[in-house]
């Protein structure tokens, strides 16, 4: 939200203004987008009341429902907390306390099923590990919720086609948390309206660099905690010990990093800047039609450590030729570009600075969380008309799902938008797991290979099925 102080409504707009054009903004977008914001600020609560809302994967330390809860709680006007839920005890301990310090009367839970069928439940926001994601958003749409899913959407491509379903069933709405598209001051979004615009030519190619991938070696076997129910965080995975040395587990936070629960840094980053690459080509909701892996390391194989290949580049192809490719930061030089200033960064852009960098026959355009450069100052200039991306310009991704809450529109990072792009991130880990050039038919969801196909679902266990 809008903190002014002891400004005037004016000079905090010019202050404003100034500052994000110190982030590499031009300053005819600042304005546009402080006025959106602005806007969006005024907007009264409305006449049903707040919406109950309960989170779902809660906890001390790294955890990403603390920073929707952070970003929920600000619109005090809007919404009101009433259950949390955890595998783990101590995480539900912490989160009753944090909230109710707040000024919030929630309940903890311990089982999912008890919060979503809750009364006093009307949305909830699912931040648990990514194997939970489709089973727990799909029970909740089914129990009448409205749902905001954290990223990456779902672990499988089996699971983003049970959330189209599951969307289309209940009508619901459903919010991914690809938060690129609204917030990071709109340096992406403006970044894909000068590319759709044609500033830098034809689009070639897109590098999206997302990082290395964490390994650990050999984690040695314990026994879980008493608070945690290891069994229930396992859910539908196979059963396997819990390990933990040091900082590095196979449990809370770190599960990102073993195929078995996630995808590594292809779904965590990948989920932002591969989304940011389907936007940028219109193909939100479709995807390419072939995609192979140009190099990777061997992964770490003895099954007690982290998994995920360190080091990769996987490249998908589109109908047009368009080449998107995704690497731990392999990527290419580009060389002479400069802010919307005009101003020269210091030294070439090199390969590994996470981001995405869009290379076109004319020119090239980079956009990451704190960059936005081009190879010529003239891409920044004013657009003729808004390209109209979406119906409108959100500035703050929870506020658009408290938004399509009361209106029932569907938010920016609807399900189509979601799903469509993590399952080009599922295409890049197939890919790297498989070692196989594979075509994919977007439409019937399936690849020319019968070995990678079956790698589009996972077995599941116990009782724990997609509805």
């Amino acid at each position: 939200m809008l903190d002014r102080g002891n400004l005037s409504r004016r000079g905090f707009m010019t202050r404003s203004v100034a500052a994000l054009t110190a982030t590499g903004l031009p300053g005819w977008y600042a304005k546009d987008w402080f006025g959106s914001a602005a806007r969006a600020e005024d907007k009264p609560a409305g006449a049903n009341g707040k919406i109950n809302i309960g989170v779902i994967g809660v906890g001390p330390g790294p955890r990403r429902s603390n920073a929707l809860y952070g970003e929920a709680k600000r619109f005090k006007d809007k919404v009101n907390f009433t259950a949390v839920c955890d595998v783990d005890a101590r995480h539900v301990a912490h989160a009753v306390k944090q909230y109710k310090t707040d000024g919030y009367d929630v309940k903890g839970h311990k089982d999912f099923r008890d919060l979503v069928t809750s009364k006093d439940v009307d949305a909830v926001i699912v931040a648990t590990p990514d194997h939970w994601h489709a089973i727990i958003a799909i029970a909740a749409m089914k129990a009448g919720k409205d749902v905001y899913c954290e990223k990456p959407l779902t672990l499988t491509v089996e699971e983003a086609i049970a959330m189209k379903k599951g969307v289309a069933s209940t009508k619901r709405v459903l919010q991914t948390g690809s938060q690129q598209r609204t917030e990071m001051g709109g340096k992406f979004r403006l970044a894909t309206e000068l590319v759709r615009d044609g500033r830098i030519g034809k689009i070639e190619k897109i590098e999206c660099r997302i990082g290395a991938n964490p390994q650990s070696g050999a984690i040695k076997e314990v026994e879980p905690p008493k608070e945690l129910d290891w069994d229930m965080w396992l859910g539908p995975t196979p059963k396997v010990p819990y390990r933990l040395d040091g900082g590095k587990t196979n449990c809370h936070y770190e599960f990102r990093w073993w195929y078995d629960y996630s995808g590594g840094k292809m779904t965590d980053w990948g989920a932002h800047h591969i989304d940011i690459a389907q936007c940028m080509l219109n193909m939100d909701g479709s995807g390419p039609v072939a995609v192979e892996t140009i190099e990777a390391a061997p992964p770490y194989s003895k099954g007690d450590g982290y998994n995920c290949h360190e080091t990769f580049k996987v490249q998908h192809t589109y109908a047009n030729g368009v080449k998107v490719e995704v690497s731990h930061g392999a990527g290419s030089t580009a060389k002479g570009l400069v802010d919307a200033n005009g101003n020269p960064r210091k030294g070439d852009l090199g390969g590994g600075e996470n981001g995405v960098l869009v290379i076109g026959d004319k020119g090239k355009l980079f956009v990451s969380r704190g960059l936005l450069l081009a190879s010529d100052k003239g891409v920044f200039a004013p657009l003729k008309e808004d390209p109209k991306l979406y119906p409108s310009r959100p500035t703050n991704h929870m506020g658009n799902f408290i938004d399509c809450i009361k209106t029932r529109e569907t938010p920016i990072c609807g399900v189509e938008v979601g799903a469509g792009s993590v399952i080009v991130c599922h295409l890049g880990t197939i890919a790297l797991r498989s070692g196989k050039k594979l075509k994919w038919d977007a439409k019937a969801m399936k690849f020319d290979n019968d070995e990678a196909n079956t790698m589009l679902a996972r077995p599941r266990r116990g009782d724990w099925k997609l509805s």
